[in-house]
């Protein structure tokens, strides 16, 4: 079956001057994927009525679909319904049904139609109209030669609104789409290259309908196993086997399945044992605990912390030792053994977690550069140190620090349940 594919242009300065987000490209693409449509491009364009003329002639040569956002609001640097008159050879002619729309809109606020307003009612002749049913912007559709160029609001709300009632309905009818469908693994602990060798074999034997991609994010790789056929029960069996195959070659890698974050599956296994836990932190300044507490329901498996930043902090909440940091210092493992120990036994938990290092970008010395990092993992049975070497930016030290500290916390819960 063909590949059905399609094309995102946003139009506005607004975008390419970094004074709003593009979040309307995102949601496009996760729709589009749902209904068998594959997204090829996205393009961001000025207000201006060449640099859209040179977007569409680009985009119809590579897509089937052209979707725009942006460019039809009532003022004089709203070019796009313009452009689009002209590049498909027409005229702008009233549509009543739209200019009823705008009234009622109008009248529910309390107020007269305006000219400018008014003139949002006049659409290219050639195109069908979309509703727009939450604003004074009509959507617009056209067909060339095969091919549809849909055009809405850069509104949010607006845009997803004609997507969802109209647009995305009529794609599904005009086009037949192959089912295309994700399948989602979470890894911590590996490197995307350790990673990619590890799974070369299995990946070359891949048939060519299904694809890996390799996300790196903060908290490790995020593997999507993308599948793309007409039979979607099919589909979905394969994917599970592969999947399944996955599992097998890098079992200790893989803390989740689906879109779940780290903390996210370290607060489920918690629950899961029904054991507690609380944190000491330096150098993460309470953005362990921030993360931890992020997760709905943390209550359960979560007591408390101790921001000790300080070394006296350390020696008067904690209870380390001032030998210990007299002879190895605040950033050592001794001293982090202690602190996570003793944060556990300060609030009564199973478990006790800590961080000390040097986030930067100063403080480091030859000895202990920046980035010198050492967190800890302790249990009534034992207690566990790990020493990282980051980089020399703060708040990525801070970010993945804390993130380490959650999976060693994972990975010390399930090579329990292991042994």
């Amino acid at each position: 079956m063909k590949a059905v594919t399609a094309e995102i242009i946003t139009i506005g300065d607004e975008i390419l001057f970094g004074q709003i987000v593009d979040t309307n490209s995102a949601w496009l693409g996760t729709e589009l994927t749902k209904i068998g449509v594959r997204v090829k491009q996205i393009t961001s364009v000025s207000d201006s009525a060449d640099h859209i003329v040179q977007a569409l002639d680009a985009a119809r040569t590579r897509a089937d679909i052209m979707l725009l956002t942006g460019g039809l609001g009532p003022t004089k640097d709203d070019l796009t319904k313009h452009v689009l008159a002209d590049y498909f050879q027409t005229t702008l002619k009233l549509h009543e049904p739209s200019l009823a729309d705008v009234t009622e809109i109008f009248k529910h606020r309390g107020r007269e139609v305006m000219e400018l307003n008014r003139q949002q009612a006049f659409l290219p002749e050639a195109c069908t109209p979309v509703r727009n049913v939450l604003g004074t912007a009509p959507g617009m559709w056209f067909e060339r030669e095969g091919k549809v160029f849909v055009s809405m609001p850069g509104v949010p709300f607006e845009m997803k609104r004609m997507m969802t009632d109209t647009v995305l309905p009529q794609l599904k009818a005009y086009f037949k789409t192959p089912h295309i469908i994700h399948k989602v693994v979470q890894t911590a602990g590996i490197g995307e290259s350790t990673l990619a060798a590890r799974l070369e074999d299995w990946e070359n034997g891949l048939p060519p309908h299904l694809k890996l991609a390799y996300l790196p994010h903060l908290g490790g790789v995020r593997l999507r196993l993308t599948g793309t056929g007409a039979e979607a029960a099919a589909l979905e069996q394969e994917l599970r086997t592969e999947v399944a195959k996955l599992a097998q070659i890098i079992p200790g890698y893989i803390y989740a399945y689906g879109e779940v974050s780290l903390e996210e599956a370290v607060g489920q296994l918690l629950k899961e044992r029904s054991l507690t836990i609380a944190t000491a932190e330096s150098c993460t300044g309470g953005y362990l605990a921030h993360l931890i507490t992020s997760v709905s329901g943390s209550s359960a498996y979560y007591q408390g912390s101790v921001v000790a930043y300080h070394n006296e902090v350390k020696t008067r909440e904690l209870g380390v030792m001032p030998e210990t940091l007299q002879q190895h210092g605040a950033v050592s493992e001794a001293t982090v053994r202690e602190m996570a120990e003793n944060v556990r036994k300060k609030f009564g938990t199973h478990i006790g977690v800590a961080t000390s290092g040097i986030a930067g970008p100063g403080g480091g010395t030859a000895e202990k550069p920046v980035g010198t990092v050492w967190i800890a993992y302790a249990d009534k049975d034992r207690t566990v140190a790990k020493l990282l070497h980051l980089n020399k930016d703060r708040l990525l030290n801070i970010q993945y620090t804390a993130m380490a500290v959650l999976n060693l916390v994972r990975q010390s819960l399930t090579a329990a349940v292991e042994e």
